[in-house]
């Protein structure tokens, strides 16, 4: 089982980190005659437009941020809620009309780069408007394109080992990754931004799906091979990186999946020519599931996916470390109530959210940013979480550097998850240092706060092979794609920032053996976003 081989993971996480020294080698400039196409287009399957004006949901951001609906007996969407899905998860909010005629489009979920790599598919049953298949979500042109007829869910379900919720699940939407759209710009480093991408969307996904009461879960553990196969992508190029099972249904798919025959689907060429990474190939591979078995086994914690050793497990995201302050000082998180919080729908804030380009030095209050972490990290509900029977409540911790909070002292702070309290670890003015690791962008050092997600690889690879390399990806992007809704649901701003992998020796000696996944900078933009 190439997965229990973790060293993939740690030549792929070395090698790919950034350094004062790292990012002033390798080739200058960008080839912007040769820039990926933002869009998977295929060539010659038929449209199906889906409908333009459909009832948004209207339960308040904050509220679909926080909301995680239990199964019911049946819950089934219809084409109009899967279109709204589809639209504020990973669709076009906006267009901006440059001089010269050419216009930028700008999707609903922040990405690296703004590349968007990330496509969607749907396999589903007959739903209300929807024939049963395997359907691609064109961004370009708002429609689906039904790539295989008849209902596929039975192959999903064995891929995911019978995930309970992937199994009632009247549709499964495939997030996908298609490496060179992304590597383009971001080189071998681009295999972390598949998950960071597909965690912002999914961020979306699961808020709006919780605005519609309709049960979500996300499932990293599936056969690779199985899922790229019923996708009909090429592996060397597109492969799937996470499902979510949407929805409830008393009937479940067939227990025999229909086969599944190549299809060779022609589609737009992205560029004149694509470089390749093995890096990315060969990371993707290393963290790869080969079988049903393998699959129950990486989920349940079976060997030999059980812990190497008895702090495995215990120790990923442990509240006991994250108790610890160098300071002795805690503060409890002191959220708004919910009389104060904004009534703007998650529908509102999502079609309005940006990345800040440019901070004012001005603070926020404690109670903003307690609401924001508190709804931020909430439990993602996810199967590499608490679901198995040795699953961690967690795999990030977080950390901060605050610049400007009122009523909150400016250092280095740590969060405790359980209590929901803050445990300084240093105190003192930290811009230079928030602006110099975040790739000595002044964004960092302009904004409010700095929120890091970081990950005990150790233990966490010992627990589930070169695959928690994904989810701890995967994890700590929706943290911060829930922080960019939370603070626009707030009328403030928020942008995802790339860093120097020396984040740790910051927060050391408390973050001492854990690795940064992603990092999320909030604060006044100096162009406040109106409040819709």
């Amino acid at each position: 089982m190439v997965n229990t081989d973790v060293q993939a993971t740690w030549a792929y996480h070395d090698g790919t980190k950034h350094s004062h020294a790292s990012v002033r080698q390798g080739p200058g400039g960008l080839d912007w005659a040769n820039q990926p196409l933002p869009y998977k287009i295929y060539a010659t399957v038929p449209p199906l437009p889906l409908p333009q004006e459909v009832p948004l949901p209207a339960c308040p951001a904050m509220e679909a941020l926080a909301a995680l609906p239990a199964p019911q007996a049946r819950r089934i969407p219809d084409l109009e809620t899967l279109a709204a899905l589809c639209r504020l998860s990973a669709g076009i909010t906006r267009r901006l009309r440059l001089p010269g005629g050419s216009t930028i489009a700008f999707r609903a979920a922040a990405c690296t780069g703004a590349l968007y790599h990330i496509e969607l598919y749907l396999v589903c049953g007959d739903l209300p408007g929807l024939e049963a298949g395997v359907y691609h979500f064109g961004v370009h042109d708002v429609a689906l394109r039904r790539l295989r007829a008849g209902d596929f869910r039975a192959a999903v379900v064995e891929a995911s080992g019978h995930e309970p919720a992937v199994a009632a699940a009247p549709v499964v939407v495939v997030l996908t990754t298609t490496f060179w759209r992304n590597a383009w710009k971001y080189r071998a480093r681009a295999y972390r931004h598949a998950f960071w991408d597909g965690g912002t969307i999914l961020a979306n996904l699961l808020a709006v799906a919780g605005g519609y009461e309709l049960p979500a879960r996300v499932v990293v553990g599936f056969v690779d091979a199985t899922v790229n196969r019923l996708l009909d992508v090429d592996p060397q190029r597109e492969v799937a990186i996470a499902l979510v099972a949407l929805g409830q249904d008393e009937a479940t798919p067939t227990d025999h999946p229909l086969p599944m025959p190549a299809l060779h689907l022609p589609t737009q060429r992205l560029s004149r020519a694509e470089v390749d990474y093995p890096a990315i190939r060969a990371m993707h591979t290393a963290s790869s599931l080969t079988s049903t078995e393998e699959v129950r086994a990486w989920r349940e914690g079976l060997p030999p996916y059980a812990a190497r050793h008895d702090v495995a497990t215990a120790s990923i995201g442990a509240p006991g470390a994250e108790a610890a302050s160098a300071t002795g000082r805690t503060i409890p998180l002191a959220p708004l109530a919910d009389a104060e919080l904004p009534r703007d729908t998650i529908a509102q804030v999502i079609l309005r959210r940006g990345s800040a380009r440019r901070f004012v030095r001005r603070p926020i209050t404690f109670a903003q940013l307690s609401t924001m972490v508190e709804r931020a990290t909430r439990p993602v509900p996810a199967d590499f979480l608490s679901g198995g029977r040795a699953g961690p409540a967690a795999l990030t911790d977080v950390y901060l550097i605050v610049n400007a909070v009122e009523g909150l002292p400016a250092g280095a702070y740590v969060l405790h998850r359980e209590r929901r309290e803050l445990a300084l670890l240093r105190a003192g003015a930290f811009r230079r240092e928030a602006g110099y690791l975040a790739l000595e962008q002044a964004l960092a050092a302009d904004a409010a706060v700095n929120v890091y997600c970081l990950a005990a690889l150790p233990p966490l690879l010992a627990r589930f092979g070169n695959r928690g390399y994904r989810a701890a990806q995967l994890e700590a992007a929706v943290v911060g794609g829930r922080l960019y809704l939370a603070a626009y649901a707030l009328g403030l701003g928020a942008t995802g920032l790339t860093f120097y992998d020396d984040v740790t020796a910051f927060f050391s000696p408390h973050a001492h053996g854990k690795s940064v996944m992603f990092l999320t900078a909030l604060g006044v933009p100096a162009r406040r976003s109106s409040r819709a």
